[in-house]
């Protein structure tokens, strides 16, 4: 006796899943450029890593001999592999059954995912194509009553985000559950005129009037813009490359540390180009990204939401090997004063690095809160009191370092004050509750228009208040803590960065870390 028949019987099944949706669904797919989610799962995990569960699951037909007639799998993909050499949970939709529409899915797929990364403390990455499970008007067909909505296993979405990284990536349309899968991550990609992402797609759209397409209605220059994916990419591949890297400065889970790579660059290394990076004018701009990638291991600055909330540069970077997080204020737009997509970017951000004790580097250069009435209309004030309360929140050591401007509440937000500064401030520091310019003007009106030389009696002015804004007035009452030459950057983030890990790793700053 043997159980060859049965072995038989389970390769040809699975000869059977691998077809996914039959030959004409796979030439549509692969027509309008995609990958299929079998070919996804091939390029995204490490060679011969990837290990699926339920390959066989779907709806079979039986002829009169109870013999398999048909079999139709069902419309994800599930498994565990490893991306960069970290072990993940894999889940991958399978546009080419029904769409990814609910009545061709088997909801457990989905759960078992959410469920087994929370428990094994393993990252998630999400290939998102079409529905991921939502509904379909067809299902009425089989069932024929409406019901309340519910998601089941968003409980399992929702506790994922605060203990294991969570990447996806937008690979087609993605509406409904799956534009809802696509928000509910740390990490989002779309990949340029091949992914939309919307809560309901143009047929719907219709119906209140707008006679849209779906790029217009959810392409990435409207979702890469307003913050709803943090990025957006030219090919699968490149996405897939994406994940690799956002992966590489996290760990597994909220329980671990990131781990340290082998130290690559001179931690003692003087960047010249920084002593004259700022221009002395004290207006013009300059490029954040040149200080940051001055200051952090060469080639490790990793950017993340390049599209949207641009007055603040966010990402992750290395300093000595170690992750960290940056944030570095954009003089290109608005001279850096933070919008309220800016305020929620910088939000974002500060809590992903809390959650996963990564120690946030802080290159400041911040003009206020934007001002004026389209700001306001936008809910500056409250998304940037938001703002703050994450940065007061967060239990990570903060270095911030002042590069020019520090004004007001949004100025203030560079760091919590109550705890340790740890701050240093270049010599074209300019700080204070408001800016000099146009102040001085407005509080000396009547002195000025009595003077019988307004020029002269205004230049007198300006000379007397540019001395007093000198940081080393500031720096004389140890309210600028340490002012440094531009150029010992680098050495000073290395000395910080060394004692924030020494902090984080005996567990006392990361409430959530239990090593």
């Amino acid at each position: 006796m043997s159980w060859k028949e049965s072995i038989d019987e389970l390769r040809a099944r699975e000869r059977l899943a691998e077809k996914m949706g039959g030959e004409e669904p796979v030439s549509r797919q692969r027509g309008r450029g995609k990958l299929t989610v079998r070919e996804r799962v091939a390029f995204l995990a490490d060679p011969g890593s990837f290990q699926e569960i339920g390959k066989i699951a779907g709806r079979a037909e039986y002829d009169e001999n109870h013999q398999l007639k048909d079999f139709l799998p069902a419309n994800m993909v599930v498994g565990r592999g490893k991306v960069g050499g970290t072990q993940c949970v894999i889940l991958g939709d399978d546009f080419t059954v029904r769409g990814g529409a609910a009545d061709a899915s088997i909801r457990g797929k989905m759960i078992i995912a959410e469920k087994m990364a929370a428990e094994y403390r393993l990252p998630l990455v999400r290939l998102i194509d079409g529905t991921g499970g939502g509904g379909s008007i067809k299902m009425l067909d089989k069932d024929p009553r409406t019901y309340i909505p519910e998601t089941p296993g968003w409980e399992l979405v929702v506790e994922n985000l605060s203990e294991v990284p969570v990447v996806s990536l937008a690979l087609g349309p993605c509406a409904g559950l799956g534009a809802g899968r696509v928000a509910a991550s740390h990490y989002s990609v779309m990949v340029k005129e091949l992914s939309q992402v919307f809560v309901a797609g143009p047929p719907v759209a219709i119906a209140i009037g707008e006679d849209v397409t779906k790029e217009e209605l959810g392409g990435w220059n409207i979702q890469a813009k307003n913050g709803t994916v943090d990025d957006a990419v030219e090919s699968e591949a490149e996405a897939f490359e994406k994940t690799r890297k956002f992966l590489s400065y996290l760990p597994s889970s909220v329980h671990e540390r990131a781990a340290r790579t082998e130290p690559t660059d001179d931690p003692d290394r003087r960047e010249e180009s920084l002593i004259d990076i700022v221009p002395t004018d004290g207006k013009t701009p300059y490029k954040p990204h040149k200080i940051v990638e001055s200051c952090v291991d060469q080639g490790s600055f990793f950017e993340i939401g390049p599209y949207w909330g641009r007055g603040i540069v966010t990402g992750f970077a290395r300093i000595d090997g170690y992750p960290v997080g940056i944030l570095a204020g954009n003089p290109f737009f608005l001279d850096g004063a933070w919008t309220a997509d800016t305020c929620d970017k910088v939000t974002r951000h500060v809590d992903l690095c809390d959650t996963f004790h990564l120690p946030i580097i802080h290159f400041v250069d911040c003009a206020g809160f934007a001002v004026g009435v389209r700001h306001e209309t936008a809910g500056v004030t409250r998304r940037g009191v938001r703002s703050m309360a994450a940065v007061y929140q967060a239990n990570v050591p903060i270095c911030s370092i002042v590069i020019r401007k520090a004004f007001g509440l949004a100025g203030s937000a560079m760091m919590n004050p109550t705890r340790t500064k740890w701050r240093y401030a270049w010599p074209s520091g300019d700080w204070g509750s408001l800016p000099m310019s146009g102040g001085i003007e407005a509080a000396y009106r009547k002195e000025i228009s009595e003077a019988e030389d307004k020029e002269a009696y205004l230049e007198a002015l300006y000379a007397k208040f540019d001395a007093i804004r000198s940081p080393f007035r500031t720096a004389e009452s140890f309210l600028a803590e340490d002012i440094i030459d531009p150029r010992d950057t680098r050495p000073s983030l290395v000395d910080f960065v060394h004692h924030a890990e020494r902090m984080l790793e005996a567990g006392r700053i990361s409430k959530g870390y239990r090593p």
